[in-house]
Parts: C-alpha cells; structure tokens; sequence
C-alpha cells in the first residue's frame, strides 16, 4: 500500500472527508510521528505499536572490494514494534 492508496482509504472511512482534508490528515499524523522520533520520544500508537529509536553501537566492518577494516560509527535509527492486536490480525 503507498501512501496515496492510505490517503484514499481515509477519505472512503471518513464520511465528509475530501481526497485532500485525508491526504493533509494523513500528512499530518506522519509529520507529528517524525518530530517525536526527531526529539528522541517514544510514539505509542495503542492497538497498533511503537515507534521508537533505536540506538546501534559503533563497530568494525569490511570493505567486501579490499577486505580492509573499516570502523562503522555509532547510529540511531527508526524502530517500530507491533502490538499486540496489530501481530493478533497479521496471524
């Protein structure tokens, strides 16, 4: 699903809503889930997950042309973890 299929599943649920009141909404709620990763808080989105940072350690890798040793540095990335009714419907 893309994000326009999403858009307009929204505007077909919500009674009244246009294409383009649902694609602001759905831009929206995606701005706001960014802004708290950015900030570094944990979005609890009850029924379906969370979304979170994780954290990886800095650490030695290879360049597979040379076989050198690289160091790789530390990283935060963008985590989700489904809930528990979200892994219940996906079964």
């Amino acid at each position: 699903m893309t994000k326009a299929d999403l858009t307009a599943q929204v505007a077909k649920k919500v009674q009244g809503l246009t294409n383009k009141a649902a694609k602001d909404a759905v831009d929206a709620v995606f701005e706001a889930v960014a802004g708290a990763l950015e900030r570094g808080e944990k979005v609890v989105v009850t029924g379906f997950g969370t979304f979170l940072v994780r954290s990886r350690a800095a650490r030695k890798g290879r360049n597979p042309q040379t076989g050198a040793v690289i160091e790789i540095p530390a990283t935060k990335t963008p985590g989700f973890t489904a809930g528990k009714s979200l892994k219940r419907r996906v079964k």
